[in-house]
């Protein structure tokens, strides 16, 4: 089944046609309604008369993270705040975080790509789903809601946590999809085990995973464990969340839902275009939205893109799935986490040196964690061990504070952490080493 056949099924002249027409009436509407963007434009001298296709993409400027936190809270916005109904915020840097806003609109476009996402993965009307992302602040929860709703599902809004009862709820519901953050259904799996429950016997057919990577190994023990079939999904907070692209039931690739949110592949050392076929960094232009549309935005998401018409009828270009970064972020447990968050508070605590190492894993059959060493200065790790205690408890406080995820602190001797010549190596990463 395909959710919208008219524009995920399109010729590529026809769909080209399509987005070149809505970026012409992207850049008019942002020329008259975002100061940021108006001045941005007038600089370089760009008006929507001068875009005739979508190749004259290349003509406006990029958008950045920087900028969103730059102009935060509302510097961005295109719409009218009266006419914004709802806010989502995610994690930034030390800075603001990354706020977004949503028309009703918009969340009408919401839906209907989280229904195509929903579809994509093998979703029917009538069907089940128990959405154990996070609801909140967090864009995750609420964009499966939508989408399921749209798609007429019967849903199951656990959030995310409290696994003991999320599995007596699929024991009791038997939900044929299950979306959650890839490690999480992988801990439910352990737990499941614990209680003497067969996760691979169920009424389960789907999972929907995403908010964080996983490779195609995991993706194997999820599907052996709970006897699904587990699809990637990807989106950001700062593009619409959830619902920028999905893996259908082939899974060769995300379809990414271009008449709504136009990919572009650069090399991101120069900003232009990679070669065809090869990684690189993945812009997304928003065609449709309302309150914070984004011009080229730079996701910092490395990948490679297929405009081959898939197995599955979509004509929709598919991206691979993540490859790497080309910033420092990191994504634990749906959580965007800078190592500059964690510099700024231990610079802010008397004590402490300017060296440490960031550690993530990820438990066998489990969730990931974060280890963070922290070196001290040599009266405070010879003084006693109460009191070395309390300056581990508030750092990991602290942290925990800006973080919002729980993480192990230790605190190690002075020039303990390996130095280097040239950039530090403040992230090590072994979940997929």
């Amino acid at each position: 089944m395909i959710w919208n056949e008219k524009f995920e099924c399109m010729s590529p002249q026809e769909l080209r046609d399509v987005q070149g027409q809505r970026l012409k009436e992207l850049v008019s509407y942002v020329r008259y309604n975002c100061g940021v963007y108006k001045d941005r434009l007038a600089s370089i001298g760009i008006s929507a008369s001068d875009i005739k296709t979508i190749d004259d993409i290349a003509k406006l400027p990029f958008t950045t993270k920087l900028d969103m936190r730059d102009n935060y809270p509302y510097g961005l916005f295109s719409a009218d705040q009266k006419d914004v109904l709802e806010i989502h915020v995610s994690s930034g840097t030390t800075g603001n975080p990354t706020l977004v806003g949503y028309t009703r609109d918009d969340i009408k476009l919401w839906s209907e790509v989280m229904a195509r996402t929903l579809c994509c993965a093998g979703a029917e009307p009538g069907d089940t789903i128990q959405i154990a992302y996070g609801y909140g602040l967090f864009t995750g929860g609420l964009g499966f809601h939508y989408g399921a709703i749209e798609m007429g599902l019967r849903v199951i809004p656990t959030s995310s946590g409290q696994t003991g009862r999320q599995l007596k709820i699929m024991q009791d519901f038997q939900p044929k999809i299950i979306a959650c953050t890839p490690s999480y259904i992988l801990f439910m799996a352990e737990e499941a085990k614990q209680m003497g429950i067969d996760p691979a016997k169920g009424n389960w057919k789907i999972g929907i995973f995403g908010a964080e990577p996983w490779t195609e190994p995991m993706r194997s023990e999820i599907e052996q464990s709970w006897n699904m079939l587990a699809t990637d999904v990807y989106g950001l907070s700062e593009i619409i969340g959830p619902g920028v692209a999905q893996e259908c039931t082939h899974k060769n690739g995300l379809h990414i839902f271009s008449d709504v949110f136009y990919p572009e592949i650069i090399d991101p050392e120069t900003g232009l275009p990679a070669e065809e076929g090869c990684d690189g960094e993945l812009v997304i232009t928003t065609l449709t939205k309302q309150a914070i549309p984004l011009i080229r935005y730079r996701t910092r998401d490395i990948v490679s893109i297929n405009y081959d018409k898939c197995a599955c009828g979509r004509t929709s270009p598919r991206i691979s799935k993540i490859k790497g970064r080309t910033d420092d972020m990191i994504i634990v447990r749906g959580i965007n986490v800078f190592p500059s968050q964690i510099e700024h508070v231990l610079l802010g605590i008397e004590g402490t040196q300017p060296h440490y190492q960031i550690v993530v894993d990820r438990r066998e059959h489990g969730l990931d964690y974060v280890e963070v060493m922290v070196e001290v200065d040599d009266k405070i790790f010879s003084d006693e061990v109460k009191k070395l205690e309390q300056l581990q408890q508030r750092i990991k406080k602290e942290i925990e504070s800006v973080l919002s995820i729980g993480v192990k602190v230790h605190l190690v001797e002075p020039k303990t952490i390996e130095r280097s010549m040239g950039k530090s190596k403040r992230v090590i990463d072994k979940r997929f080493l």
